[in-house]
């Protein structure tokens, strides 16, 4: 087996796909929180992905990767046994929700790949652990039967009813928190909705972290891409994250810089596609 080689590869859901990588220093070290950057070929761009669950044994990482951009087409278009330019990590910090006893884990999209870590690691260490997954279609809900077997309690909802709850995160979410005992909160998805979950939780007290999906090159803090305001000073998404107090990160200013490559990006995946989105 080489370094870097696909070693399985499973569509969870139209345009999301699920990479198990050979890369045994990275599984040999990496924790939950923390994310991987890879080049799909020697001329691709650097881009960052969570580790959704790892295998020391067998030396196998896992990321869930959405496919809407060019590289992540790319990535797409490769087979089972092939083998990518390189994988660098583990990079950022581990989770950290301290000592919480009873804590949700909330998911928008491609963002239930991201706690799914979190939800192994809390139930193995005996700690209560409620699940939200949100989604816009039955079709888009990932990995049910593996959150199902980690938590405690399973909540999911769809945008548009077809499957679990009709609604948002934020509707089970406030469910939840009425009932009361929640140490924590962890939330990662669109910025949007993270930004939601942190306004509701915030009139409840109860400590919210949140995975920052910002634009990174470097993943050292080098190139300053990746930088967000938290409690009013500049930090690095790449080093001092991803993980944030939600409370105190400036998600307006977030949301503004992740448009800043939105049209550039579009015209480089429809160049790739022949103009196909």
């Amino acid at each position: 087996m080489k370094t870097f080689e696909i070693v399985r590869k499973r569509a969870l859901s139209p345009n999301t796909i699920s990479y198990e990588l050979y890369a045994p220093l990275v599984a040999a070290a990496c924790q939950s929180g923390q994310f991987v950057i890879l080049r799909v070929d020697e001329d691709g761009e650097r881009v960052p992905f969570t580790v959704a669950d790892y295998d020391r044994a067998a030396g196998t990482v896992t990321v869930i990767v959405q496919t809407v951009g060019a590289t992540t087409y790319k990535l797409s278009k490769m087979e089972q046994g092939g083998v990518l330019a390189d994988v660098v990590g583990p990079l950022g910090k581990p989770t950290d929700l301290g000592d919480a006893q009873n804590v949700i884990l909330v998911g928008g999209g491609i963002g239930s790949a991201v706690i799914y870590p979190q939800a192994a690691a809390l139930k193995n260490a005996g700690r209560r652990v409620s699940v939200i997954l949100g989604a816009k279609t039955k079709e888009l809900v990932i990995n049910e039967e593996g959150f199902a077997a980690r938590s405690d309690r399973l909540i999911i909802t769809t945008d548009d009813g077809s499957y679990g709850r009709k609604g948002f995160v934020t509707d089970a979410l406030k469910e939840l928190l009425d009932e009361g005992g929640y140490d924590a909160v962890f939330a990662v998805g669109p910025l949007p909705m993270m930004r939601a979950v942190c306004r509701l939780t915030g009139g409840y007290g109860v400590k919210t972290i949140v995975s920052m999906n910002s634009v990174m090159v470097d993943g050292t803090g080098m190139c300053g891409c990746c930088r967000v305001t938290v409690g009013g000073k500049i930090k690095y998404a790449c080093v001092d994250g991803p993980e944030f107090d939600g409370s105190l990160v400036d998600f307006d200013e977030a949301i503004a810089r992740s448009l800043v490559y939105r049209q550039a990006e579009q015209e480089h995946y429809c160049r790739l596609t022949g103009g196909k989105r």
